[in-house]
């Protein structure tokens, strides 16, 4: 599965219960094969993927796209990668909120 495709499974890899009465922006900034910018709006537990970056986001993710497919299948450690540059993340709260309310992609 690409960078591409699994931005466009969080929809359906909220979590029950996840998101509600929240109201956040996330811009994803993915390079190489597959990639692209992807703007993910949570707001009151639903999720919605767009291609493009629109409106204020409350957290940027950059990687390239090998990165962050092996980060959402566990193959590289997500903490560790943001620790040491691969994957970039403009509000660290922020993304771990995202971290809480998605289910890993399962291969």
């Amino acid at each position: 599965m690409s960078a591409r495709e699994m931005i466009y499974t969080l929809p359906k890899r909220l979590k029950p219960n996840s998101g509600i009465g929240i109201d956040i922006i996330y811009h994803f900034q993915i390079t190489g094969v597959d990639g692209g910018d992807f703007t993910v709006k949570v707001k009151d537990g639903t999720c919605s993927v767009h291609d493009g970056l629109t409106g204020d986001p409350k957290c940027i993710i950059s990687a390239t796209s090998s990165d962050y497919v092996d980060a959402e299948t566990g193959k590289i450690n997500a903490q560790m990668a943001v620790m040491f540059g691969k994957i970039k993340v403009s509000n660290i709260g922020s993304m771990m909120k995202f971290v809480e309310m998605f289910e890993r992609v399962t291969q």
